[in-house]
């Protein structure tokens, strides 16, 4: 064992001393049987000695502290018994040395501490071993063996247990009970395997005690397992520990929620509570307990009425009996929680006083428990130091001097006193936790300010309510109540669903009541055009087929200005009323942008028939809810995009693995109710690695973009035909028989030949077919694919090897050439790489990806040239080309290209080495 890793000047008297004594009375043990050494069998201790050094490396881990265990414990009894009193020493002494350096370096006290504790405890439980005294009153060897192997534990145990208590000052009894006393049962265990090793001795010879080896072994992985249950359980209590922990957080941030003037209130009386209750002497349970009440003390106002919480004056008498229920309440409302330790005695006593004068049951005295009586001195305390709604903060002295008249009446006079003692203390620990001032307060007031916006078509954004349209203060205050909740519910709606045409339909109509309109037009930004995503109302189809360029007509204007406009002319959006047979009655339009994070995202527009029919709280709801709304529509618009990628296979357009799976369990379910056959065909392309290899990817990507539409236009509409990976392809027909199946099969194998000679010229392209048929071949999904993708690779084996018939490979070269692109001047490049299907240029110019070029690889024959697009840009290196489906006179002039490259590299190669050998 080694004992927790703790310097000698930092260790107190006690703990000196004590291990002065054990190193003392270890060293004297050792030097006495160095003096009187004896052996009766040298290579029997050398044996056992080599064994405990190797145990010594079987160590766990003691639950509590950092101390360990080893397995050469056993080794040392067979030792104590077995062996001399200086073989055992030597034995004891080496072994503990072992284990106290392997795997950590400890340092020299810590060293001779453990070695002296591991001898004096072999010596003990020699002497208790070999005393005639004992022999003669215990006449069974095995129970004066146990008697040793407990005086072992006992001696080791309490010299490391003796040192940690004077260290720590934690009980030695608490420490042996909780860190060793659950080894001990391993000890008398060990003891009974030393004497069966003793017995072995006696009746065979030593030698045979070795095949107990194996016995040291399990006794180790007994304890491993054992220490993981306990970790196991260690953790699980910190969970739960955590668990509370986090339930009292989010009930605190339930109450500030409710009442916005308790933020600081509840840390400034956490802090305070806390630190009154150690100067009383609480711990453990009772001051975990008070820690969750200072938080969640005043839940129960949940249950009244936010009017009387935020009320700027003193409470009617009716009000108060209202605000005294929140002690009840609060205190139900925890009970649920169980916390294992007392918060709910606290939180409904919190408001008793001293004298029994209190709610909510008239305790007085010591009946209060002490966690309430220090919270609501301590309550007090902090309400009358903060600002409330009905008065201004009074000075810490003052309050002092309040609280302290309070004392005998309503608060305990020991927690007072403590308070008077401390409370500037208190106070500047309070201050420096918190740390930071309060959030600051929004704005009452918004003022909404625009740029100047063209002058055809719109109207003056300064608006003002319309004669007969002034409120009175009751139907203000009724309206500013239901716009809270109109407010509160569109915002709860706006991220209730991600279908983006279900979150704009909602959105109208919610919004209806608050912004009447008659027509809705909401513009999504694609591509600097707003294109109408949803419209309802008048005039629906006019503003379904609007398609407005960013910065023309209200709503491009809008958009490109981030600024919105009130009571603009509807009719100035471009194509409204184009056509002179149009006509409509809308007079006016609202228009807000919609900036998401990645900036405006499209337009909002409301149009009435009336004239100056939209007010400046219109506008103010609408921008209110614009920020929200713009963040649902990202959110939706991300969602369709996830989505479609998530079922697509992004290079043939068809339905991928994950889609496939999901088609395939709704219709083999729909075919089991039809009572009809379902056919799967799982495709399969020999050969086509050749085409990456010889053509290159690009070339590769066309091969299987042709040959996925041949397939798709081969079947019939409601066939589902997917990309399951690479070159796989799957057909789910449904109620194709047997015989049509086998048909469709063929039709299907010329369509890989023909794509691979379309884009390669040559015949490298075949297809493999495996077909399953549900119900013969199976019922669920996973075992219909597993039988057609076996029967493909069956058909796959039996493929003839095709010999490489390349013509022309993917050459590396090195040729100047030059590239005409549409943007302007010729650009001179070096030519590195070439295949039928493109080519890498190194060059320093900028070209767009995906414009047109034309590649002329020389200036003698203006034939050798080659069209293409711009496939991939690296800027300041070069680009990549790729080269236009070629017909059969452009496939012909492309070889000519390839044997010309191939013909002027080596030429330049066979020059380049000449210049060298003249060198």
């Amino acid at each position: 064992m080694s004992t927790q890793e703790q310097s000698w000047k930092g260790l107190p008297i006690g703990a000196k001393a004590f291990i002065g004594l054990v190193i003392t009375i270890g060293t004297a043990s050792l030097l006495q049987a160095a003096i009187h050494q004896s052996s009766k069998n040298i290579a029997q201790f050398i044996c056992y000695l080599g064994v405990a050094v190797l145990a010594s490396r079987l160590r766990v881990t003691l639950p509590g502290i950092t101390g360990t265990l080893s397995v050469n414990f056993l080794f040392i009894l067979v030792g104590i018994a077995e062996l001399s009193y200086s073989e055992a020493m030597t034995l004891g002494a080496i072994s503990m040395l072992a284990q106290t350096l392997y795997p950590n370096r400890p340092n020299a006290i810590q060293l001779t501490f453990n070695v002296c504790a591991g001898a004096l405890s072999t010596a003990l439980a020699y002497v208790v071993y070999h005393n005639g005294l004992a022999n003669e009153l215990i006449a069974s060897r095995p129970l004066i063996l146990c008697l040793a192997a407990s005086t072992y534990f006992i001696a080791n145990a309490g010299c490391i247990g003796a040192v940690i208590s004077f260290s720590e000052g934690r009980p030695l009894r608490r420490i042996l009970v909780d860190c060793y006393l659950w080894s001990f049962p391993y000890y008398l265990v060990g003891a009974g395997i030393a004497g069966a090793i003793g017995w072995f001795n006696q009746e065979f010879n030593w030698e045979s005690s070795l095949l107990f080896v194996p016995a040291m072994y399990i006794i180790y992985r007994s304890y491993r397992l054992y220490l993981g249950k306990l970790e196991d359980q260690k953790r699980h209590v910190e969970e739960i520990a955590n668990l509370h922990l986090r339930t009292i957080e989010a009930l605190a941030l339930a109450i500030e929620a409710k009442d916005q003037t308790t933020h600081a209130h509840l840390q400034r009386v956490r802090i305070y509570a806390i630190e009154v209750a150690k100067e009383l002497g609480l711990k453990g349970t009772e001051l975990d307990a008070l820690h969750a009440a200072a938080l969640l003390h005043d839940i129960g106002k949940l249950a009244v009425p936010e009017h009387i919480i935020a009320k700027p004056g003193r409470l009617t008498p009716e009000e108060f009996e209202k605000m005294k229920i929140h002690t009840v309440v609060g205190a139900e409302i925890l009970e649920r929680v169980r916390f294992p330790y007392p918060v709910v005695p606290i939180v409904r006593a919190h408001h008793e006083k001293w004298d029994g004068s209190g709610y909510p049951f008239g305790l007085k005295g010591e009946e209060i428990p002490i966690g309430a009586r220090v919270l609501s001195a301590v309550d007090f305390l902090d309400a009358l130091a903060s600002d409330r709604q009905y008065r201004r903060a009074m000075p810490l002295d003052e309050v002092m001097k309040r609280l302290a008249e309070e004392s005998g009446k309503s608060f305990d006079p020991k927690v007072v006193s403590v308070l008077q003692r401390c409370y500037r203390t208190l106070e500047n620990l309070a201050l420096a936790q918190s740390g930071q001032a309060g959030d600051p307060a929004l704005p009452a007031e918004l003022k909404v300010t625009r740029g100047p916006a063209p002058s055809a078509g719109y109207e003056n954004a300064s608006v003002s309510d319309a004669p007969g349209r002034e409120a009175t203060f009751l139907s203000s205050i009724a309206a500013a109540r239901q716009e809270a909740q109109s407010l509160f519910e569109l915002s709860q709606n706006l991220g209730a669903s991600l279908s983006l045409g279900e979150t704009l339909s909602v959105f109208s109509v919610k919004l209806k009541p608050m912004v009447p309109y008659d027509a809705i037009a909401i513009y999504i930004l694609r591509e600097d055009v707003l294109m109408p995503e949803y419209v309802n109302g008048d005039n629906y189809r006019l503003f379904s087929s609007l398609r407005i360029p960013v910065g023309d007509g209200l709503s491009g204007w809008v958009a490109q200005n981030k600024k919105p406009i009130i009571n603009g002319n509807p009719s100035v959006e471009p194509g409204y009323l184009n056509d002179p047979d149009k006509f409509s009655t809308l007079r006016s339009a609202l228009a807000v942008p919609l900036e998401g994070i990645s900036g405006v995202i499209g337009v909002l527009a409301l149009y009435r028939s009336e004239r100056d029919a939209f007010t400046s709280d219109h506008l103010r709801l609408l921008l209110a809810v614009s920020g929200k709304m713009a963040l649902a529509i990202e959110n939706a618009l991300k969602y369709e995009q996830a989505e479609s990628s998530a079922t697509t296979d992004y290079l043939t357009g068809l339905p991928n693995a994950r889609s496939l799976f999901l088609q395939l369990d709704r219709e083999l379910a729909r075919c089991k109710r039809d009572k009809i056959s379902l056919t799967l065909m799982v495709c399969d392309m020999n050969g086509f690695k050749k085409i990456n290899d010889r053509f290159g990817h690009l070339e590769g990507n066309r091969v299987l973009r042709l040959f996925a539409q041949a397939l798709k236009d081969t079947c019939r509409e409601y066939d589902y035909v997917a990309r399951m990976g690479g070159d796989e392809f799957v057909v789910i027909a449904p109620g194709l028989p047997a015989d049509a199946a086998t048909k469709k099969v063929d039709q299907i194998r010329p369509l890989a030949m023909q794509a691979g000679f379309e884009v390669c010229g040559e015949q490298i392209l075949s297809l493999s077919v495996g077909v399953a048929v549900s119900p013969d071949d199976g019922n669920d999904a996973e075992q219909l694919l597993t039988e057609a993708d076996r029967r493909m690779y069956v058909e796959k084996q039996k493929q003839p090897t095709e010999k490489d018939q390349r013509l022309h490979t993917r050459m590396k070269c090195r040729l100047t050439v030059e590239l005409h692109s549409d943007a302007g001047d010729p650009i001179f490049g070096n030519l590195i790489d070439i295949s039928l299907g493109g080519c890498y240029v190194e060059t320093s110019a900028i070209l767009s990806p995906a414009s047109n070029v034309k590649v002329i690889f020389s200036m003698d024959d203006g034939a050798l040239t080659a069209e293409g697009t711009i496939a991939r840009l690296h800027p300041g290196s070069g680009v990549a080309v790729q080269f236009k489906e070629m017909s059969r006179d452009s496939r012909d002039i492309m070889y000519r290209v390839l044997e010309f490259v191939q013909s002027s590299t080596s030429l330049y190669n066979d020059r380049y080495l000449q210049s060298l050998f003249k060198r």
